[in-house]
């Protein structure tokens, strides 16, 4: 039996086997040959929680903490998952060999291997690495299956970062909250991650970097000159005796226009005029990442929007290959697919296809390397022909720029011509030295698919290149400085984060590293990866910690800019520069490269606990008072007159009816705590109740929305009475099904 990762892989080893296979329940299986594929939809186990581990966990209490992790980790499964898992179950019993097709990569080879652990499997699983779902290459991948020992350690390292990662938060979130609580009265909570605290700390640095910005000026020397009826512009270098700053930028404003009318209508001579004839290749198809800055750029769409949209794109439309990539190349094998991808195109878009006919299927660019092509390949167009108009626009925003992006591939080289001049301007025989480039396109090949997209750094003229035709000056050649001026600049200060500039970030955050050692770990572990140089997150994970820092209050928008808020900041300002810093996963990834067993991972957690969690915590226990509850009654309780007393809950004090316990007439009235006094709670919104009835409790249902794993939208009744009631029905035309 063969278990992939997801079920268009599972559909892929299905074609590679020779066809034929049938759809079950859960499964294909070939009716003469017996043969099984299953699939997952991401992982099917979660770690379990240490308070279904241990009651005391449900109250956050600082004497309970440090949490030490139990090992080997237990797991559960979702709700969601508990079907398929069961499936596979089966599968597993009544297989005699078992073929693991996770993705090729730490939590592909984590996702199945934590299955067969479950499953307390005991029979032979050999590895298949597929990255591509070409059916050439799905059959050469089977066709060099490997055993699986051979690639446990993978998944043994993600198992460490899994156990770290919820330790991490958990004993952090949970310290550092009891201790502001207990200084501030207050019951908010602080949420600590691995990747998102230093995700966090980029915005807050740069935020304050840019605030606390003191204004200068530096002065810059222009000419234009004259040579051979050419007139261009050109830039002074400043000699090693003029007022410059540490970037060698002119610092006096006197001495910059005094030196401009110097050099005004003087002779000039060229030093060094050279031309070069330079090729471009058109940019690469996206990952997700690169598209997600892309979206952001030209569409103001959020990371997650765009994993959403790409999702629908994916999974309903079928239009697209595999959405969480990232990697920019496709395999050798997928240059057999290129007519009928641009057929597609055309098919689906009609205003493409005439780009799509100026194609050249034939041209096989630097993007057809299999060399380079990670777990998965770039994000581009499928052979499917879509509905145009069944696309919303966002949709429509997305394919366009995937197809676009494609189609240049199959377009000529952009070329053109970079002429760069040195000259002197001389002066009662002083020379005064000034340099200018210039550019002038002599093919503009996949350019033209980019005409109108202005703002794109891809292909936009560098801003020290000049749109002007130098290409017959000749060092030796006399002119003039016609006028030189003398041109004032305000410094900038560090530009506030966009979303595009962020995620651009996030796979470079090695240079804020402290420790250059530690900056090189992380730079080593991208080394074959593009677009990633010592990154923070992965492309699929990095959308989903940015949307929590906004919707936990921590990070806001400006205008199109990211800011911190004072909440982010106020975080910001309790933790230690190792939480704060992209440090610790620079630390870790050191750590986990000796990663080979099960062993090994223990080792690991007790380190991490030992050297990070358990001093992090014991410090601030050391300075933490616990808050007790007032001796003495406040006023009446609104709800039955009897006293409230104020206590200690998980989420800092609050206010309680001493009748909470009475057996003949309780009261469990609570409130808020505001500066050692009781207030009233904050109403809930209103709830849209439905017209049925939930049959546990016969409190009202609500209709709600929910998003599988596999990213598909759904509807259900739920009961009003949550958390009391977990009872929920699925909905069918409207109503619940209640059977």
């Amino acid at each position: 039996m063969y278990i992939a990762e997801k079920p268009d892989v599972a559909k892929a080893i299905c074609t590679a086997l020779g066809g034929g296979f049938v759809n079950k329940d859960g499964y294909f299986q070939h009716p003469v040959k017996g043969d099984t594929v299953t699939w997952c939809f991401g992982h099917m186990l979660v770690l379990k929680d240490p308070d279904e581990l241990d009651e005391k966990y449900k109250h956050w209490d600082m004497d309970t903490l440090p949490i030490e992790p139990v090992l080997p980790a237990p797991r559960k499964i979702p709700a969601d998952k508990k079907k398929q898992v069961a499936v596979i179950r089966d599968l597993v019993k009544q297989a005699k060999t078992i073929v693991h097709a996770g993705d090729p990569d730490d939590e592909g080879q984590l996702l199945v291997d934590e299955l067969l652990r479950y499953f307390k499997n005991t029979k032979p699983v050999m590895r298949v690495l597929i990255n591509d779902n070409t059916p050439a290459v799905v059959q050469k991948s089977l066709a060099n299956l490997r055993p699986n020992s051979e690639f446990e350690h993978l998944g043994w390292k993600a198992e460490s970062r899994a156990i770290g990662d919820q330790s991490f938060g958990y004993n952090l979130t949970r310290a550092y909250s009891l201790s502001e609580q207990a200084k501030t009265g207050s019951r908010d909570t602080w949420h600590i991650g691995r990747v998102q605290t230093p995700i966090l700390g980029l915005v807050v640095r740069r935020d304050r970097e840019n605030a606390s910005h003191k204004k200068s000026y530096y002065y810059t020397i222009t000419g234009d000159c004259a040579f051979n009826g050419v007139v261009f512009t050109a830039k002074y270098q400043p000699k090693d005796t003029d007022p410059t700053d540490d970037n060698g930028r002119l610092t006096d404003k006197n001495f910059a226009q005094n030196l401009a009318n110097l050099l005004t209508g003087k002779i000039a001579k060229i030093l060094v005029a050279q031309t070069e004839h330079k090729k471009e290749p058109a940019p690469l198809p996206y990952n997700l990442l690169k598209l997600q800055q892309e979206a952001s750029r030209k569409f103001g769409y959020k990371p997650d929007d765009v994993m959403a949209i790409t999702q629908s794109l994916r999974e309903k439309h079928h239009l697209i290959t595999y959405n969480r990539s990232d990697c920019q190349y496709l395999s050798d094998e997928q240059f057999d697919d290129v007519g009928g991808v641009l057929s597609a195109i055309a098919g689906t878009f009609d205003l493409m296809s005439g780009a799509c006919s100026n194609a050249n299927p034939n041209q096989k660019g630097r993007v057809f390397n299999s060399a380079k092509v990670t777990a998965h390949h770039a994000i581009i167009p499928t052979q499917t022909v879509g509905n145009w108009s069944s696309l919303s626009e966002k949709e429509q925003n997305l394919y366009k720029v995937i197809a676009r992006n494609y189609i240049a591939q199959f377009y000529p080289l952009y070329e053109y011509d970079e002429t760069k001049i040195m000259l002197d301007v001389i002066v009662d025989g002083v020379a005064y030295q000034f340099q200018a480039t210039a550019r002038v396109d002599t093919a503009m090949g996949w350019k033209k698919l980019y005409t109108h997209d202005t703002g794109n750094e891809e292909v936009a003229l560098p801003d020290d290149v000049a749109s002007v035709d130098l290409r017959s000056l000749k060092t030796s050649d006399m002119g003039q400085c016609v006028t030189a001026h003398a041109n004032e600049h305000e410094t900038k200060p560090p530009a506030l984060y966009t979303m595009t500039s962020l995620l651009g970030d996030l796979t470079k955050v090695a240079k804020y590293v402290k420790d250059p050692r530690l900056a090189k770990i992380l730079k080593d572990k991208d080394k074959e990866k593009q677009g990633e140089h010592g990154g923070i997150g992965t492309p699929a994970t990095r959308s989903a910690i940015i949307k929590n820092l906004f919707e936990r209050g921590y990070l806001a928008e400006k205008g199109k800019s990211i800011v911190s808020t004072d909440r982010g900041k106020a975080l910001y300002d309790l933790l230690d520069d190792k939480i704060r810093y992209p440090d610790m996963t620079a630390v870790w990834e050191e750590q986990q490269q000796n990663i080979k067993g099960e062993q090994d991972v223990y080792a690991f957690i007790e380190q991490m606990q030992n050297t990070t969690i358990a001093p992090t915590v014991n410090a601030l226990k050391a300075n933490y008072t616990k808050p007790t509850p007032k001796e003495k009654p406040s006023s009446p309780c609104p709800e039955c007159g009897r006293a409230m007393y104020q206590k200690s809950g998980k989420f800092g004090l609050f206010w309680g009816c001493s009748g909470w316990n009475d057996k003949e007439n309780p009261c469990n009235h609570m409130m808020n705590d505001k500066n050692g006094k009781p207030v009233p709670k904050e109403p809930k919104p209103a709830q849209n109740l439905s017209e049925f009835d939930c049959k546990k409790c016969g409190k009202k249902l609500i209709l709600r929305q929910g998003t599988s794993k596999a990213g598909k939208s759904y509807s259900f009744f739920g009961c009003s009475g949550f958390p009391k009631c977990k009872q929920n029905y699925d909905e069918v035309n409207g109503v619940p099904k209640y059977d």
